[in-house]
């Protein structure tokens, strides 16, 4: 019997690590959302990125 990658179990050091930071979730907008919303939500990560960069990190 051939195996291939499919049957494999999922390693999780594979996966990535996930990232609890807001500045890093994605920013498409859900079909719930407003673009006035999408548009707040996006203003808060561009500030948040910009306090990183600022500080350095």
């Amino acid at each position: 019997m051939i195996s291939n990658d499919r049957d494999k179990p999922t390693n999780e050091a594979d996966k990535p690590a996930e990232d609890d930071d807001p500045a890093n979730r994605p920013i498409t907008p859900t079909t719930h959302r407003t673009q006035a919303e999408a548009a707040e939500e996006l203003s808060r990560k561009i500030a948040e990125i910009e306090r990183k960069v600022a500080d350095g990190n």
